[in-house]
C-alpha cells in the first residue's frame, strides 16, 4: 500500500481506503484532506474531533508523515448499496483559522514574538522559530481569526522588507517556514501538461504611497505622497497605482513598500505530474530553468500517485500574498 491512515494512533483504516486527496495551499492556513471508506461492521466508530496520521512511504522501510497531527473535522456517510464514509481532516493549524480573539500589540515587537504568543494562547507546541528580524508597528486586532492576525504581521514583516514566511503544522510541531528555503529543492522532469499564463493585468510601473488622508479647518485637503517609485514605464506603458497604508509609519518604509509593489508581467504556471507527495506549498521548485514557489498543490495518493501545483515566481507571491 502507498499510503497508511491510521485513527486515534492505534486504529490502521488503511485497507478500507478507497481514495485520499490532499492539497496545500498559500491561501490556507491548514493542510487538508479528504479520504473515502468503505464501511465494515467491526470499523471503529469515527467522529469529528478525533486525531488522524496520513503518511506514505519513504526509502524501503520507513514512512514519513504528511498530515500529522491532524484532526477529523467532517464525517459524512451515504449508503448506495454498499455504505462509505468520507472524511474531512485538517492539521491541526485548523484551530487557528477556525477561532477568535483580539489582540493589542506594542510596537517594536517582531512577528516572531507574537507568533509565540499565539501558539501559547493556543496549546501548539513550536518546532522552528526564525527570528522575522523586522520589528513592527502597534497593531490593534479586534474580533477575527487567530491566522487572519497572524498573517497581517507576516504581511507586515514583507511590506518592510523582511522575508516571505508561512505557518506549517509539521510533527514536531507548529512552524514558521520561511518560502523557498527547502533543502531539496526537486526538479520538476515527468511533468504531463503545463498551461502558462502571463498578463499585465494588475501591472503596476508607477507606485504613489500616500499618507493617511487629514483635514484642515475642516476642508479636505490632498494627501501627502511619502514616496513614488517608477519602473520599466517605457516598456509596458505608465500604470499607476496609489497605496495608503496605516501600517507604514516611516518614509524609509514607504519607499520600500512604493518599490515593492512595482510590478510588470505576471506570471502563474499550473502542471499536473507524478506525485512527489513531500513537496508542501511555499517550497522551492525547478522547472526547466525556472525557480519557482509552491503556491498551491492537490494531490491524490496512489501508486502512482499525481499532483497538480501552481507555481509562481518568487516576486509574483510576494506581490500576490503579501503586499495586497
Amino acid at each position: 500500500m502507498s499510503y497508511k491512515v491510521i485513527l486515534q494512533n492505534k486504529y490502521d483504516l488503511t485497507p478500507l481506503v478507497e481514495a485520499i486527496n490532499l492539497r496545500d495551499s498559500l491561501e490556507q492556513v491548514a493542510y487538508q484532506g479528504t479520504v473515502n471508506l468503505v464501511v465494515t461492521p467491526d470499523m471503529p466508530p469515527i467522529s469529528p474531533g478525533m486525531s488522524v496520521r496520513i503518511s506514505v512511504p519513504y526509502g524501503k522501510t520507513d514512512y514519513v508523515p504528511l498530515l500529522n497531527p491532524g484532526v477529523v473535522w467532517e464525517v459524512e456517510t451515504s449508503n448506495n448499496g454498499i455504505k462509505r464514509m468520507t472524511l474531512t481532516v485538517y492539521d491541526r493549524t485548523i484551530y487557528l483559522d477556525k477561532s477568535e480573539d483580539e489582540y493589542l500589540f506594542p510596537a517594536k515587537q517582531t512577528a516572531s514574538q507574537r507568533f509565540k504568543k499565539y501558539a501559547s494562547d493556543w496549546n501548539l507546541k513550536i518546532a522552528k522559530l526564525p527570528d522575522t528580524k523586522k520589528e513592527l508597528g502597534r497593531s490593534v486586532y479586534r474580533t477575527q481569526s487567530i491566522y487572519a492576525s497572524m498573517f497581517a504581521d507576516l504581511r507586515e514583516t514583507a511590506k518592510a522588507g523582511g522575508q516571505l514566511y508561512h505557518p506549517r503544522m509539521i510533527s514536531s510541531g507548529l512552524e514558521l517556514y520561511e518560502l523557498g528555503t527547502n533543502p531539496e529543492v526537486y526538479i520538476l522532469e515527468h511533468v504531463t501538461d503545463t498551461t502558462q499564463s502571463r498578463t499585465l493585468e494588475g501591472a503596476a510601473t508607477q507606485v504613489k504611497v500616500l499618507a493617511t488622508a487629514a483635514s484642515e479647518s475642516g476642508q479636505e485637503v490632498p494627501s501627502k505622497v511619502m514616496a513614488i517609485a517608477k519602473k520599466d514605464i517605457d516598456k509596458y506603458g505608465q500604470l499607476q497605482a496609489i497605496v495608503q497604508d496605516d501600517e507604514v509609519k516611516s518614509q524609509a518604509a514607504a519607499k520600500e513598500l512604493a518599490k515593492n509593489k512595482l510590478r510588470g508581467i505576471s506570471q502563474t504556471i499550473s502542471i499536473n505530474a507524478p506525485d512527489i507527495n513531500t513537496i508542501r506549498a511555499g517550497d522551492a521548485v525547478m522547472l526547466g530553468s525556472m525557480k519557482l514557489i509552491v503556491i498551491s498543490v492537490s494531490r491524490e495518493l496512489g501508486n502512482p500517485g499525481s499532483m497538480s501545483l501552481e507555481l509562481g515566481t518568487y516576486d509574483d507571491v510576494k506581490r500576490r500574498f503579501y503586499l495586497e
